[in-house]
């Protein structure tokens, strides 16, 4: 196969039955034009989408991540996306993927402007190469989002709960990042407490306890920090949510970002202050990560 595969779905309504989708599906070239010039996705960024890492043609977490996708949907008052088709588009995808990590994306669109329909498509390409980020670890700044820790509950409009496609203030953070020196960054509200990063969920560790921001409407709830969370209670240790300051970045014994396709990645660096690296046990997590989970 190519380097990328793509299906376009025709979405089925939520309360839909059938035993078999694959009819709904439509294999694209996926290096060729697929989209109307007037579809709301490029427009407006106006639509959800979801990241799932394949491992060996395995896709990983698939449940939680049509969860996220059907609320964010419902957050962005999307017709809610029918899961069984959305599964059996996913297992498609995941079959035409080599050996080898991928990446799968499902995306659904408000669809074309005046449009009866939302639009709807899953692609697959190889993920980039991160065993050396894995190894090595990032630096991160800090980066003041500008609301407040209640922003989401006050302004549900700014759907901040949400897995839009409308992700141009995360890429430039990334840039910002890169340009004081680090890796990536860590958003803060402007009350001063640890939100997550652009791109990923953020695990704080003090002692046996293992911590993570409370997933409000300001945060996106981390498939991948979930995982974490459920070796890690294995194991014996202590994991919880929680508010917490900006302050305990610098004084965590060991903080990691963890997302579906970069996997765990440890902090050596918050704004220039050195953090101590896990690497046991960050390899650990990432032996966990890389092992088939549904």
């Amino acid at each position: 196969m190519s380097q990328r595969f793509a299906l376009i779905i025709d979405p089925a309504g939520p309360d839909e039955e059938r035993v078999d989708y694959s009819g709904s599906f439509t294999l694209v070239d996926a290096e060729a034009p697929a989209l109307s010039v007037g579809e709301l996705s490029t427009q407006r960024g106006d639509g959800v989408f979801e990241s799932i890492g394949v491992i060996d043609s395995h896709a990983q977490e698939v449940g939680p991540h049509l969860e996220r996708l059907a609320n964010s949907a419902h957050i962005c008052d999307l017709p809610a996306p029918n899961l069984e088709q959305w599964h059996q588009a996913i297992a498609v995808a995941a079959a035409a993927c080599p050996a080898g990590e991928w990446v799968i994306k499902l995306i659904l669109s408000r669809g074309v402007e005046h449009g009866p329909t939302p639009t709807a498509w899953v692609t697959a390409a190889p993920a980039s190469d991160f065993s050396a980020v894995r190894r090595n670890g990032v630096k991160v700044v800090t980066l003041d989002r500008g609301y407040p820790l209640d922003v989401a509950e006050r302004s549900p409009w700014l759907l901040l709960g949400a897995k839009t496609l409308s992700y141009a203030v995360n890429m430039a953070a990334l840039r910002e990042a890169r340009r004081r020196g680090a890796d990536d960054a860590i958003f803060l509200s402007n009350d001063g407490y640890v939100l997550e990063a652009p791109t990923a969920s953020l695990i704080l560790r003090f002692g046996d306890r293992f911590m993570t921001p409370a997933p409000t409407g300001g945060i996106l709830h981390g498939t991948t920090q979930l995982s974490v969370y459920e070796f890690l209670a294995a194991r014996g240790f202590e994991t919880g949510y929680a508010r917490i300051p900006a302050s305990d970045l610098t004084n965590a014994d060991a903080a990691w970002l963890v997302s579906s396709v970069r996997l765990a990645v440890a902090i050596t660096d918050v704004d220039g202050q050195n953090l101590p690296a896990d690497q046991s046990l960050t390899a650990d997590l990432n032996n966990y990560l890389l092992s088939p989970r549904d």
